[in-house]
């Protein structure tokens, strides 16, 4: 009796041991990341984002205000230092500790598989991890019916009420589908949605209502970034989305300048929040950022202000990641990556299956996890 005692219970250790073996090797389960934050430049070309400032844009032909204080401030002969000069945290620090995909150059292009090339489509796109050309072909608002990585991962244990989003553009309730996901959204001129504001959210309802509407329905960069930062220092959630929106619109007015500060800014909203998860415990180390356009423009200096489905070079973007499951890889060679591969690439960063549960999104990213 012993005996089969003994022998059963090495059979159930042996099993243990095998789950363990498995669980080890599904390089999913082994993350340190408990967090991820994604943040969107929209509508920033990859061509300024790997180059720098584009010297047939510093003119009037491209709505150049002061070319010559334009041109000292962003300008420089390589193609090194006009990017660092204008992204100074991404080419100085993401570029060098984490990696960034989308340099033609390096025949590693990056883009979008919507045929649409404007905004709802490609933020369908990479929050759901296809396109739905069909269904999702304007920009009005509608909710969307298919299911984001955001709503799916609000549904996982431990992250119930702990995923947001906080952008410029007040279709993201749509896009986001806020009725069905129940996420935190906090998007267009609208006031902070909370019952009990922080003295900061009353100082921003106040710069809200006051401030002067430059846009319908987009509200500018800096009040989008503190609503931001006054929601993830509350609330500590674990995901969370930012989405800027003024190089979008420069871009669609033809000011490259104001086009280009707005990138500088975003740069520096981006360095802001690494430095501030950082500074706080339960996101030290255990966060990851990754950031990216939801579309391109065009590529000449006629249709540069300009996207959608007839304009050529539309579809090209780029994307980067930082945190502590990602290898220093820095620019990337040789791989070709899609913007439908950030919804998995957000819940894998965090240990979640998106594609166990969406088969029909793409994978994660390559080579930005570690195994």
């Amino acid at each position: 009796m012993w005996t089969r005692v003994i022998i059963a219970a090495g059979f159930v250790l042996f099993g243990i041991s095998l789950l363990r073996a498995e669980s080890d090797e599904n390089p999913i389960n082994k993350r340190h990341a408990r967090n991820v934050i994604y943040v969107t430049w929209d509508g920033f070309r990859w061509q300024e984002f790997f180059d720098g400032a584009q010297k047939a844009y510093l003119s009037k032909d491209a709505g150049v205000d002061k070319i010559d204080l334009l041109t000292d401030q962003y300008w420089r002969e390589s193609t090194e230092e006009r990017r660092e000069v204008l992204l100074p945290f991404v080419w100085k620090t993401i570029a060098r500790q984490g990696q960034i995909f989308g340099d033609q150059t390096r025949h590693a292009p990056a883009r979008i598989e919507n045929k649409h090339k404007f905004s709802y489509p490609g933020y369908n796109e990479m929050f759901v991890g296809y396109a739905d050309d069909e269904r999702i072909a304007s920009n009005n608002k509608f909710p969307n019916p298919n299911v984001t990585v955001l709503e799916f991962l609000n549904r996982r244990p431990g992250f119930e009420g702990k995923v947001g989003a906080v952008a410029t553009w007040d279709v993201f309730p749509s896009i986001l589908n806020v009725e069905r996901s129940g996420i935190y959204v906090h998007a267009g001129q609208v006031p902070v949605p909370t019952n009990l504001p922080t003295d900061r959210e009353r100082m921003l309802n106040e710069m809200i209502a006051d401030a002067v509407i430059l846009w319908h329905g987009n509200q500018i960069d800096t009040i989008t970034m503190q609503s931001a930062r006054e929601y993830l220092v509350k609330q500590r959630p674990r995901v969370l989305f930012i989405g800027l929106g003024e190089t979008d619109e420069w871009g669609h007015g033809r000011r490259y300048d104001r086009y280009l500060h707005a990138a500088h800014r975003s740069d520096d909203y981006l360095r802001r929040i690494w430095e501030l998860v950082q500074s706080i415990p339960e996101y030290k180390d255990q966060t990851t950022i990754l950031f990216a356009p939801d579309h391109g423009r065009g590529s000449t200096i006629r249709d540069w202000t300009d996207h959608g489905a007839k304009v050529e070079g539309a579809e090209y973007i780029w994307m980067g990641m930082i945190g502590p499951d990602t290898p220093p890889l820095g620019v990337r060679s040789d791989v070709e990556v899609t913007l439908s591969q950030v919804a998995a690439t957000l819940a894998a960063a965090v240990g979640e299956d998106f594609c166990a549960s969406s088969p029909r999104s793409a994978k994660p990213l390559p080579g930005v996890l570690q195994k």
